[in-house]
């Protein structure tokens, strides 16, 4: 980085018009002549300008290092969706698959019967609208990516990107799948977005997210926002300017609070980052204006978010071999609820596959995870589905009386169980004090009989060392429509997915709804008043 400056007049001197005109002329902005000869013709940088400040005794003209924004826009827009290898091709289909089937398995939630209310006032879908992926019904752009982010969160079993604490599919892919409605975009146009999108979030994050999520934020929208709008940025082939307004349009948004997991607020959360980018885009489009500097600058993003993290040498490898979308991958849920709880659900459930016990032989269970942890898990009595989900507690206790938690375990009357609530109290679970990374976590279990079980899982079904196979992740689709009663969908869903390269994502999504014709109308009469 590069930052030359000089002295220049001051504004008691009548000829400051002159600089400023000059300075407007040659540098400041991205239709100078500066900009436009060396970033434009010559492609030596992603981002160059100047800037003209008056004082009282002098003044300064500058030529400074590129703002994050800038950094962030000059990938995106030059990122080249011909590099995407067919591996990186058929991550973004596996993750498109999972975040649909999830979304249509939460349509009965109330959660999604609300949001979906409230789209249907919002007004009518204009030209710029989106399907509802549960319904198959018209609605404005934003109300629909507002509805199939909450549905694909609410039962939060919609896949992972465990570094970042994020969930980035439910964060990119509505507004992506949307915005493909609109422009014709391909399969292969919207994965490119989406490994643009995964790039920048996560180049963007790394450097600052694990204190940032342990304070209280909500990674998923208060992160995800700029993955979302860059990657829709890229699929709309926005320039350099828009992109670096709408990313500061973003900043204007970006919100999200832990304190709502276990409640309806945290899916709408998920639903409303997506909503949030596609507002943000749009303005952009039209020529509404941002700081450029409002995701770096003194007042801005990081430091009122994060702790004012140097983000400049994370965000200079942008596009830099391998890619994030190689290393960072989104992990696929095994288990309909909080991610903190998975390493020791799989260890209940290889412990009482192997030792044979039932709930009521247990005397105690002790569980240890890394620090943070246990961060998002915050309800130690669960009255609610919802709430168990967020539950250390309720998962102990699920797994082992039922061997299996699975989407019917987070029905209210599951929850309630007295044996279930009853033994609360016997689950202690606490964070190391080593480091927050690798995860794990490690089990001890005392039986009535004297017995004491132990476990450490290092490594996570559906994780990165054991990812899914198309195969399982096939057999989660299935379950997720058959958990919705829309089991026909199934196999054509999997079939268009996997199959859609070069075909317009729109005509896939058609052709996956049009397998069900009574959808909506089942839906719509399930809300009718008995």
């Amino acid at each position: 980085h590069l930052c030359i400056a000089h002295a220049a007049l001051p504004y008691t001197d009548e000829r400051r018009y002159v600089q400023g005109a000059i300075d407007s002329i040659l540098s400041s902005g991205m239709s100078s002549r500066l900009f436009q000869e060396i970033r434009e013709r010559r492609g030596l940088v992603y981002s160059v300008y100047g800037y003209f400040r008056q004082y009282a005794d002098g003044g300064r003209t500058s030529m400074p290092e590129p703002t994050a924004s800038e950094l962030i826009a000059g990938f995106v827009t030059r990122f080249d969706p011909d590099t995407l290898s067919g591996e990186r091709m058929h991550a973004v289909g596996r993750a498109f698959l999972d975040t649909l089937a999830v979304a249509i398995a939460g349509q009965d939630e109330p959660a999604s019967r609300l949001i979906l209310d409230y789209a249907r006032q919002a007004g009518q879908a204009a030209d710029w609208a989106g399907t509802a992926w549960a319904t198959g019904e018209r609605l404005p752009l934003e109300s629909a990516v507002l509805v199939n982010g909450t549905m694909g969160h609410v039962l939060d079993y919609d896949d992972l990107t465990s570094p970042l604490r994020a969930h980035l599919s439910v964060a990119m892919l509505p507004l992506l799948v949307a915005l493909a409605g609109v422009t014709g975009a391909t399969g292969r146009q919207v994965s490119a977005a989406y490994v643009a999108g995964f790039e920048v979030a996560c180049k963007l994050a790394l450097p600052m997210v694990s204190e940032h999520y342990a304070r209280g934020w909500h990674s998923t929208f208060s992160v995800g926002v700029f993955g979302a709008t860059a990657a829709g940025a890229h699929l709309l082939g926005l320039n350099a300017e828009q992109t670096v307004n709408a990313l500061g349009l973003a900043v204007a948004q970006a919100a999200g609070s832990r304190e709502n997991f276990g409640t309806m607020a945290k899916s709408f959360q998920a639903g409303q980052c997506g909503a949030a980018a596609g507002r943000a885009l749009l303005l952009a489009r039209l020529g509404f204006t941002s700081s450029p500097s409002a995701i770096d600058g003194i007042s801005g993003y990081l430091n009122l978010y994060a702790r004012g993290e140097d983000v400049q040498a994370s965000l200079a490898g942008l596009g830099s071999e391998p890619l994030e979308i190689d290393t960072c991958s989104a992990d696929i849920k095994k288990y309909p609820l909080c991610y903190a709880t998975h390493r020791v659900i799989d260890g209940l459930l290889d412990l009482k596959a192997e030792h044979e016990f039932d709930l009521c032989e247990v005397s105690s269970v002790s569980i240890q995870t890394n620090l943070h942890g246990l961060k998002p898990l915050l309800h130690h009595r669960p009255k609610t589905g919802l709430e168990a989900k967020f539950s250390m507690e309720y998962a102990v206790a699920a797994a082992i009386a039922d061997g299996q938690v699975v989407l019917s375990s987070f029905e209210d009357a599951a929850v309630l169980r007295p044996e279930i609530q009853n033994f609360f109290p016997k689950v202690e679970a606490d964070e190391s004090a080593g480091p927050a990374m690798p995860r794990k976590a490690s089990i001890t279990i005392k039986l009535a009989d004297g017995r004491t079980l132990s476990k450490q899982v290092d490594q996570l079904r559906g994780g990165v060392e054991l990812p899914f196979t198309d195969d399982e992740l096939s057999a989660k689709v299935r379950d997720c429509l058959a958990f919705a009663g829309q089991s026909a969908m199934a196999e054509p869903l999997i079939r268009a997915v996997f199959d859609w390269e070069q075909r317009p994502v729109a005509s896939v999504l058609d052709s996956i709804l049009s397998q069900t014709s009574t959808m909506q109308a089942s839906f719509k009469d399930a809300e009718k008043p008995a």
